[in-house]
Parts: structure tokens; sequence; C-alpha cells
């Protein structure tokens, strides 16, 4: 089953997503995609993965790292499926990074590999836009990278984990105004889903809706105000965003 939340005028709805995409709301009302504003999916902790994929790291020329390299994403950077994205002003490279997100089901503590799979709630997409002009270090993304408004979009909603049942083995692809840039498989990971779960709860307790972004395939180029990003993952979803400057995104 596929689960959203979306904003019909001032009202926020827990919607289900049926096989024609028709949004369907607790109360039975269907509603048509285009008359809802989409809001992400999953609104707690992300935790993201950077150089974790090895195509990814070798275009970087970089080593693959030894553990996990793992960054939070601020609540000001997230965005839902549709909504404008802000390219800042005066950068000059501003990429796109399509990942696989698993959303935590129940709390996680000390949860081994064999265990992991199932805490997984479910899986959504991630855009992970990052801005490589302030990028001092690969290994520690800092602010000015990854935590700028509007730069993580997340959706169009979860897919439940009972429908996704082999994670380690999805195409995941980004398209910008139609032509495809990033062609990529989760079978490229250096770290997997069970093994980050396995990773992240030995110190801290995943709850139920933290977010596991995990990195991008390689293939990642700028793009500009005018530009519409599409990021899809396999049997999960199609996340899409048009990139807008920052007058427009602040209605100045």
């Amino acid at each position: 089953m596929r689960r959203a939340r979306v904003r019909l005028d001032e009202e926020i709805l827990a919607v289900t997503v049926d096989d024609d995409d028709i949004l369907v709301a607790g109360d039975g009302r269907r509603l048509a995609p285009e008359r809802v504003e989409w809001l992400p999916p999953a609104h707690r902790t992300i935790f993201a993965l950077g150089l974790n994929y090895a195509a990814h790291v070798a275009e970087l020329t970089f080593k693959p790292p030894s553990e996990p390299l793992v960054f939070l994403k601020t609540a000001s950077t997230v965005t839902g499926h549709r909504r404008p994205v802000c390219r800042p002003d005066n950068v000059e490279f501003m990429h796109y990074e399509a990942e696989l997100v698993a959303v935590i089901g129940r709390a996680a503590h000390r949860v081994t590999r064999g265990q992991a799979m199932d805490y997984i709630g479910g899986y959504t997409v991630c855009n992970d836009f990052a801005v490589r002009d302030y990028l001092e270090n690969y290994y520690r993304p800092n602010l000015r990278v990854k935590c700028r408004d509007s730069l993580t979009p997340l959706g169009p909603w979860v897919v439940d984990a009972a429908d996704l049942p082999d994670p380690g083995n999805l195409a995941v692809r980004t398209w910008v105004n139609g032509e495809l840039r990033q062609d990529g498989s989760t079978h490229d990971m250096i770290f997997d889903v069970p093994y980050l779960i396995e990773y992240l709860s030995a110190f801290m307790t995943l709850a139920p809706g933290d977010m596991i972004s995990t990195g991008t395939p390689e293939g990642v180029s700028d793009v500009r105000p005018g530009d519409v990003v599409a990021v899809e993952v396999e049997g999960v979803g199609r996340l899409e965003n048009p990139i807008v400057s920052e007058a427009e995104y602040h209605g100045a």
C-alpha cells in the first residue's frame, strides 16, 4: 500500500494512493493528485549517507569509506513532491541526488543485521540536493551544502515494506527536463539498508518515522532555475520538482 500526506485547502490529510494514482482519504473521499499540495510523507529525523555507492565514490576520486558517513538533515530543508526547489543565487554548482529512503516502523535499539528488515515500516524517495561550492570536506558535509531551505524533497508517498521485499536490487534514476542523467542500482550500495540499521541502532534508538536516506549513484550534474528534476526508485515512486530562483521562491 502507498500512504501519503497532502494538504487540501487548509486541511492536512493522511491518504492512501490506489493503482490509478487516485488519493483516498480516511472518510472515503477520492481526490485527484492535481487537486492537492503534496507534503513530505514522513517527518522525523533524516539520517543521510554520503559516498555510499562505489561508482559515485570513483566519480569523485575518493577512496571508499570504511564505515558509513552519516549526517543529519534539518526540518527546514524538507519539501514535498512537485514543490519548488530554490537554487541559491551566486552559486556555481548545485546537483540532484536520487536516493532510496528506508522509513523506520518501530523503535529499534541494538538491532542485528538479521533482524533489521523487521523494523522497516516502508520506503520513500529523496532528492538530496547539494550545493557543491561550499563542500569543504566530502567526509563531513557542512550546513551550507546540505541544509538549505527546500533542498530535500521527499515523497510522493511511503510504500509499505511488505510490498518491497528486496530493497537491495532496485533501479535508481534521475531525469532533468526529460533527459536521463542518473541510472544506477541499490545493488551498488557500499553499506546496505540492514547494515545501516544495525550500525545506527548500536548507539542510538531509531524511532518510528525516522528515515535513512541511503546515498546516490554516479551521474550528478548541475541544475538551474527552469529545470524540472525527476528522481525515481523502482517499485517505490517518482518524485518531481521544478528548480526556481531565490527571487521566485521567496516571492520577491
